[in-house]
């Protein structure tokens, strides 16, 4: 895992070292053990290494391909780098390094672009080709590792963070409009290409782009997720094998690539606790980490699961490790959490991936979790509503997912950054792509791919790299997601949802851990709107920069603050809509308002 930044110029002009230095130095945290910089003429390229991998000088970055002259900077992992390996070796490949980086290099020399096609893992990464001075960015299948892009026309700048290319200078920091749409209806996910920011986008999932010295450019996805019926249809039982055999597979290589120890995050829940059973049996001095928080002290609601991580732990014998956050300490690290947020999220659980982030991040620098799972095998309460309704996908889907109506936007959002109701245009065009059979195959397959990117995909990435912590997520492997697509949705929402891996799961882990009710990230400081947590977002909601910019209606505003725990004031997935306007309003003012011009 690392930090990657760069600038090619369109303009003849040579690269700006200076900022590119700038967006590194903000991506520090992301790798503490080297920083390397390569330029030449209109392009360069910064680098910050958490070493995983071959950690000898060796696999420092930026890497130049002594044959080709191709020079790459890589955030991620490949989880398929020895067999890619092995294949390049056997074509008559030749390697400096025992690492992933370099197989990039050499797998670009072999396959050209379409290198990426074979790659499984999670990735960013830019590669120069002085041959025909041309630049190829490619982001891997699932979001899972950002890539943010900046142009004015002369130039582009790249990196992975959006506060680092603010960090270089010259970005247009006004509101994109259709973004704030997206944002305020889809609990903070804006999908790629945009972001909040006008003169900030994202490379989508799944996609390379090539550009070249004069500007031109050639955009092209190389995979996409059908989820449609296999035929002959499997039993069963065969489905279950295959999912067993599919999820050890991710297991294994998700930890087998790696030359530190990796641990798991243990939660509690069916999906790490999975994770520790599949592991336990074969990695010694398997290290599992859970952690929880103070309740409110009025039965609001359980604050941690404990009860069913300590189970997990005892039954295979993990080193474990507890820690219980008491509410102040929550509330105390909100300004550092959002500091180190790329975008604006609104999920309480951020804070609670900060402090899990910081604590683990001193004992190990990678870890498994089991994020991924509720949206690839159906977890969720809202599938089975939105399976029930009736009429046409997008309502059905809107019912019990979107944030607030259309019109409440309109009411919240001040008029001049008012526009039509582009969320239900996107998620009307993305239900309605061919290769899904039915109207939940469209909704899980849209949920896999362009959702979970931004909400969790995007902060398991943030807020764990903010401490040089590498977090891996096997339930998104390919070969996984694409069987699970092929699954029919009523088979995976048998039993309360997640059917085929409590299946597999039965024997393994105990019982009560898969019978449980699900549970979902507890930090009742920031669910319940009251006390400090209150008087926090009124305080910004009234500060004078909030009320200069102008994006809210303040008689909208106000309703909020007079009744922040009214019934109507939580969305359809019981986030404060108070929040949701006060945590736009801080990043804006940590990230935006003193960023460079």
């Amino acid at each position: 895992m690392c930090g990657i930044c760069g600038e090619l110029r369109f303009d003849d002009l040579a690269a700006d070292l200076d900022a590119v230095a700038r967006m590194s130095a903000a991506l520090a945290p992301r790798g503490p053990d080297h920083a390397g910089r390569w330029g030449a003429g209109p392009l360069a390229f910064g680098h910050r290494r958490l070493s995983i991998i071959d950690l000898s000088a060796a696999s420092d970055q930026p890497m130049r391909d002594a044959d080709t002259g191709c020079v790459v900077v890589f955030n991620g992992v490949l989880y398929n780098y020895r067999e890619l390996r092995a294949e390049l070796l056997a074509a008559g490949q030749r390697f400096a390094s025992q690492g992933d980086t370099e197989v990039i290099l050499k797998a670009y020399a072999a396959w050209g672009a379409d290198c990426v096609r074979r790659f499984e893992g999670m990735f960013a990464f830019a590669l120069w080709d002085p041959r025909d001075a041309s630049l190829l960015l490619a982001r891997d299948r699932f979001g899972m590792k950002p890539l943010y892009l900046a142009e004015d026309g002369r130039r582009l700048r790249f990196a992975s963070s959006l506060p680092a290319l603010l960090a270089g200078g010259g970005v247009n920091t006004a509101i994109d409009p259709i973004a704030l749409h997206h944002l305020f209806t889809l609990h903070a996910v804006v999908p790629a290409p945009r972001t909040i920011l006008q003169g900030v986008r994202k490379l989508e999932p799944a996609h390379t782009l090539r550009l070249r010295r004069d500007g031109s450019r050639r955009l092209q996805p190389y995979w996409s997720l059908q989820a449609q019926r296999p035929s002959p249809m499997p039993s069963e039982a065969e489905w279950l094998q295959r999912t067993r055999a599919a999820l050890r597979s991710a297991v294994d290589s998700h930890v087998h690539a790696a030359d530190v120890p990796v641990g798991v995050l243990l939660s509690g829940g069916l999906d790490s606790s999975l994770l520790v059973g599949l592991l336990a049996d074969h990695v010694h001095d398997l290290r599992t980490y859970s952690i929880g928080f103070e309740s409110l002290g009025d039965d609001t609601e359980k604050a941690d699961e404990f009860e069913y991580s300590d189970l997990v732990a005892q039954a295979f014998g993990t080193r474990h490790h507890r820690l219980s956050i008491p509410n102040s300490a929550v509330l105390q690290r909100l300004p550092q959490t959002i500091a180190r947020m790329t975008e604006p999220m609104f999920s309480h659980d951020v804070v609670a991936f900060d402090l899990l982030a910081e604590w683990v991040g001193r004992d190990v620098k990678a870890v498994l979790a089991g994020q991924g799972a509720d949206e690839v095998f159906g977890g969720y309460f809202w599938y089975p509503n939105m399976q029930a309704e009736t009429g046409l996908p997008l309502q059905r889907f809107a019912r019990h997912y979107f944030d607030r109506s259309h019109a409440e936007w309109l009411q919240m959002i001040a008029p001049e950054f008012h526009v039509p109701d582009a969320t239900s245009a996107l998620v009307e065009q993305a239900l309605a792509r061919p290769g899904a059979d039915t109207f939940l195959d469209q909704v899980l397959r849209f949920d896999v791919t362009t959702l979970i990117v931004d909400d969790p995909v995007k902060r398991v990435d943030n807020l764990p790299m903010a401490h040089a912590l590498e977090l891996r997520v096997p339930f998104l492997d390919r070969a996984l997601v694409e069987l699970a697509a092929s699954m029919s949705p009523e088979f995976k929402l048998r039993e309360g949802g997640k059917f085929p891996l409590k299946a597999v799961s039965r024997g393994l882990i105990p019982d009560a851990v898969i019978d449980r009710p699900k549970g979902y990230f507890p930090v009742p400081a920031l669910k319940h709107v009251r006390g400090p947590f209150l008087q926090r977002m009124r305080e910004l909601l009234d500060s004078a920069a909030c009320r200069n910019r102008g994006l809210y209606q303040r008689s909208f505003v106000d309703k909020l603050l007079a009744a922040p725990e009214a019934p109507e004031h939580f969305t359809r997935i019981n986030g404060s809509k108070l929040w949701h306007l006060a945590l736009l309003e801080w990043w804006l003012q940590v990230h935006v308002d003193g960023a460079p011009a």
